[in-house]
């Protein structure tokens, strides 16, 4: 129903209005008595076989939203009731802020796929925390960055400072230093200035008697040797894992109108290149480290390759957006089906 009928209207209106509109419908549908129940029953697997162990959490099912769908940890309870395992919320500066100027979010439906120059538009972390509060049974990624008017030079603050304050809150961190929309944020990619962001946070980390995981989320678009680095900065400061992949900056093989769109590409474009970097990862680090895997995620086959590949976890954005709330649900049954 939703890809016969809700989609075709709602992708005649502009996708962050469309955005919105659809928050406060979900949220408004989940105030009235019974409906969240009857959201779970529809798209809910509970089945003991699809737990997960990984990083020292208990996921109820391998199958998670991508962080930038609830930027602000408005609706997570909500987005729970479609089946999802865990939410990750953000990316969160501390500091709120506007984002880029609109337009600023594009669809590509010839290539199932979106173009999106956001900014981390937010309400910056004390917002989010108040929220996070009132959590009381969702697994919740917290996913933080930079302001964009902080200095790379001074970065390192930006991210302590979230962390700092979300820490009671969430149950694992994800750095995320590989968004295109932020000038230079991808700089932070780069060995050193990543090693030393990774560290300080990780001694923050363990100054608490029970450290939470920390994630690196990272581009499609390094090379090799440049995830040759990865694995090598991973396994030496020891945080928890990785996030392959964010969005590309990469418009190879596109046929929409929109393509020379700025902003990172996610979709159906990404799907093998974010696959391939999960292999890449998995394989060279000879699976020393959990991986979440992103990118490109439109069916059922298309996550469990990305599991086939090395992923422990996988997460949905774009897919969620194309496909509707019943993806949740064909991957967590094929998993079973597969006995993965």
């Amino acid at each position: 129903m939703y890809k016969s009928l809700i989609r075709p209207v709602l992708f005649k209106f502009d996708p962050e209005k469309v955005h919105y509109f659809t928050f406060d419908f979900l949220r408004k549908f989940c105030q009235i008595p019974g409906m969240p129940s009857v959201l779970r029953s529809r798209f809910s697997v509970n089945d003991k076989r699809l737990e997960r162990e990984v990083f020292g959490l208990k996921f109820k099912n391998p199958v998670g939203l991508a962080a930038g769908f609830d930027k602000d940890a408005k609706l997570f309870k909500e987005l729970s009731a479609l089946g999802f395992g865990f939410i990750e919320v953000g990316t969160v500066t501390p500091k709120p802020q506007a984002g880029n100027e609109k337009k600023r979010l594009f669809r590509l439906k010839a290539d199932a796929a979106i173009i999106n120059r956001m900014g981390f538009n937010n309400e910056g972390v004390e917002a989010m925390v108040s929220r996070l509060k009132k959590n009381t049974n969702v697994l919740i990624g917290g996913n933080i960055g930079k302001n964009k008017l902080t200095p790379n030079a001074e970065a390192v603050k930006d991210y302590v400072f979230s962390f700092d304050k979300l820490f009671e809150y969430v149950d694992y961190f994800v750095v995320n230093v590989s968004s295109p929309n932020t000038p230079n944020l991808r700089e932070l990619q780069d060995k050193e200035p990543l090693k030393n962001l990774l560290n300080t946070l990780q001694n923050r980390n363990r100054e608490h008697t029970a450290p939470k995981p920390i994630l690196l989320k990272i581009a499609p678009d390094l090379t090799e040797d440049q995830l040759l680095d990865i694995i090598e900065i991973v396994q030496e400061t020891k945080i928890a894992g990785v996030i392959a992949t964010n969005t590309t900056i990469s418009r190879e093989g596109l046929k929409s109108e929109a393509k020379n769109e700025m902003g990172g590409l996610s979709g159906k474009p990404l799907t093998k290149r974010s696959t391939e970097v999960i292999r890449f990862l998995s394989e060279k680090s000879n699976k020393s480290f959990p991986i979440i895997g992103v990118g490109g995620i439109h069916t059922a086959e298309d996550a469990i390759e990305k599991l086939e590949a090395g992923a422990s976890l996988v997460q949905l954005y774009t897919g969620f957006i194309y496909e509707g709330p019943a993806l949740i649900k064909a991957i967590n049954k094929k998993i079973l089906e597969k006995g993965l």
